[in-house]
């Protein structure tokens, strides 16, 4: 009874368990995403026993063997009971032996018959855990967004914008406290660009000196021709004594020449004057003319000095450079109109002199007026004369024919302070 017993039990178990594996195997098979399976061990071993009521030893065994005959036995032919029998005998006589080792196993195969949630195990969609990963790659991309932070280079650009140069702008602070020196300076050269008008003007040189109305606006239409309307300088007169002078001197030609000059200044010099010095073997006087008092001046400084010498050109150059010196202050322009009728005495000391005056004095230029024969070889000196602060202009046998323009045009012909 007890082998009876037992077959039946195997028979009953095996058609359950046939079932079950039908359909484990249908389940392994539908879904091509067993293959995840493995990655879950306990979930395989599940789908052995449906039946919780059995046993639990006898179904661990079962569900091992028929794993292979489930993908074999898909044969649904289960029916004949003959061949049953005897496969259940064999198989009841060796689940009598093999279950007993696994008594522990077969809970968790109980707690397993929910496997019909084995279902979810296509869930073990593990498979799309690699989708993330693509998921991942595009993080680089970001990176690459980070590679745009060049773009702050541009704030290094930016940076030299706070370095603005107008700092400078607190320069202009040096402009106050003009030294007497350099005012002075200033008023004997007035600024370009503003107003260019005459140191003296016409009225006040019709008031107090008409005479001079002629060569006054003379003066200044050969001031403009030049572009020296408004210039500022001092005037000097050099008259030369030597005995060959004596009838220039008697006919006027000193005097007029004289009056020309100071007309001139008045354009040039604020106080309207001009300082004359006599030369011969030495300097032999001074004197000074003005608006006011410039009327037959030169023969009377003249008739005053006596005795006439030789022609030392040095000598005048040194008192006419000192005088402005101590008058004048530094840097102030100077036009000396420097009369003679010939060539110095002494040439060397007479060039050594304008050379130096050219080096320590360079503001101050020398106009010669030759008062002579034009091809007189003693004129030679002065066309050869090469200290770049020196002219000539040969006023010929009669300057006192001369026009005030002519005169004018020769004397400023080359003077630019």
């Amino acid at each position: 009874m007890g082998i009876l017993t037992l077959l039946r039990n195997a028979f009953g178990r095996s058609r359950k368990e046939r079932a079950a594996q039908t359909e484990g195997a249908t389940q392994e098979t539908a879904p091509a995403v067993t293959a995840p399976e493995p990655k879950l061990p306990s979930q395989p071993a599940a789908p052995a026993e449906p039946d919780p009521s059995e046993p639990p030893a006898q179904p661990e065994a079962t569900p091992q063997v028929p794993e292979p005959r489930s993908e074999s036995t898909p044969a649904p032919a289960a029916a004949s009971t003959s061949a049953d029998e005897h496969d259940l005998v064999k198989a009841a006589f060796t689940n009598i032996t093999v279950p007993k080792p696994t008594d522990p196993e077969p809970e968790p195969q109980s707690e397993a018959a929910p496997e019909p949630a084995a279902e979810p195990q296509p869930e073990a969609k593990p498979d799309p855990q690699p989708e993330p990963k693509p998921k991942t790659e595009p993080q680089p991309g970001p990176k690459t967004e980070t590679a745009p932070e060049p773009a702050a280079e541009p704030q290094s650009e930016a940076e030299p914008e706070p370095a603005p140069t107008p700092a400078p702008a607190p320069e202009p602070a040096p402009d106050p406290a003009p030294t007497e020196g350099e005012a002075e300076a200033t008023k004997a050269t007035p600024p370009e660009g503003t107003a260019q008008k005459p140191a003296t003007s016409a009225a006040r040189l019709r008031s107090q000196a008409p005479g001079l109305t002629t060569a006054y606006k003379a003066a200044g239409a050969a001031l403009k021709k030049h572009g020296l309307t408004g210039t500022r300088a001092r005037v000097h007169l050099v008259l030369d004594r030597s005995a060959s002078m004596r009838a220039y001197f008697k006919d006027g030609s000193a005097q007029a020449l004289a009056e020309q000059t100071l007309a001139l200044a008045a354009h040039l010099d604020p106080e309207a004057a001009v300082h004359v010095t006599f030369f011969s073997t030495e300097v032999d006087g001074t004197g000074e003319l003005t608006l006011a008092d410039h009327e037959n001046k030169i023969d009377e400084l003249h008739g005053a000095l006596g005795r006439m010498g030789r022609t030392a050109y040095h000598a005048a150059v040194e008192a006419v450079l000192a005088h402005h010196a101590e008058q004048a202050p530094p840097g102030t322009p100077a036009l000396v109109v420097f009369q003679t009728d010939g060539a110095p005495d002494a040439k060397t000391p007479a060039t050594q002199s304008l050379t130096d005056a050219a080096a320590n004095h360079p503001n101050v230029h020398f106009s010669f007026v030759a008062f002579g024969d034009p091809e007189n070889k003693a004129f030679d000196y002065l066309r050869r004369l090469k200290t770049g602060n020196a002219s000539h202009f040969l006023a010929g046998e009669t300057p006192k024919e001369l026009t005030d323009k002519e005169l004018y045009e020769g004397v400023l012909a080359t003077w630019r302070p």
